[in-house]
């Protein structure tokens, strides 16, 4: 029975550790590719603490390399509207993942989408507001998912490309004329790393490098986007309802594909 006991306080004592370790390094750490890649992406910009004005959520250690799941919220509705925002993983091949620009509806931001982590890395935010440019992040453990397999054949994954969907979830009475709506836009989004896996040759890069959405007229944001936005790009966001009846998409791939969209908005539960 000690014996048993001893066990399960160790036990306790150990995930109690871990967990704290887990939220003490969860933050942006100092190391890698940072002090390189600053220059380049910002220059001599100054960058200020965005912890208070906005947050980012990303998982410790990743599930899947290949879909890490990031969520980029304000944290103060009332503090400056983020008109602009980079979302770079350091350590990735390409770090910029995606640069975005937001319309007034899309504020207060909340947004997440999903993206490749090719090693352990910082995940940071760089937005920019009428008051300057913030930055705020996570570190990530996560390797290898840039170069792993897609989920589909090549050849079937290309056939399906383009489908576009929309979905809105249910928003509280109170919190209207605010919602959440989901696009997913079926595309194999090739980083270049990955391998046929019949052949075993590399698969050249082939992805999503623009999206614009719209509700009527008004633009609720627009994304540049590069190899670390995940397979079968989803983007899940806030906005404020003006009233049109549909969102628009549209979209654009390196090879010259485009796919747009015009998709009636869920009535109002």
């Amino acid at each position: 029975m000690r014996l048993a006991a001893t066990v399960s306080v160790c036990v306790l004592l150990a995930g109690a550790a871990e967990a704290s370790d887990q939220q003490a390094r969860n933050p942006l750490t100092d190391q890698g590719s940072w002090s390189d890649l600053r220059e380049d992406l910002v220059g001599a910009a100054v960058l200020k603490d965005g912890s208070d004005l906005f947050h980012v959520e990303a998982p410790y250690r990743a599930h899947d390399a290949a879909t890490v799941p990031i969520v980029i919220a304000k944290s103060d509705p009332a503090a400056p509207r983020i008109n602009k925002a980079m979302l770079v993983v350091d350590e990735n091949p390409a770090p910029v993942a995606a640069e975005f620009t937001f319309g007034e509806a899309m504020s207060p931001l909340k947004m997440e989408l999903r993206v490749r982590v090719d090693q352990y890395s910082n995940v940071r935010l760089i937005a920019e507001t009428d008051a300057g440019s913030f930055m705020d992040g996570r570190f990530v453990k996560a390797s290898g998912g840039c170069s792993a397999p897609a989920t589909k054949d090549p050849e079937e994954a290309l056939a399906s490309m383009g489908a576009i969907r929309l979905k809105h979830f249910e928003t509280p009475a109170m919190s209207r004329p605010r919602r959440e709506a989901q696009i997913m836009i079926r595309h194999p989004n090739f980083s270049g790393l990955q391998r046929d896996p019949i052949t075993h040759l590399f698969i050249g890069a082939h992805f999503i490098d623009k999206i614009d959405v719209y509700q009527g007229d008004e633009l609720l944001f627009s994304m540049s986007g590069g190899i670390s936005v995940s397979e079968n790009p989803v983007f899940r966001f806030a906005y404020t309802d003006n009233g049109s009846p549909d969102l628009r998409v549209y979209a654009e791939d390196t090879e010259g594909n485009v796919f747009e969209r015009t998709l009636a908005k869920d009535p109002q539960s």
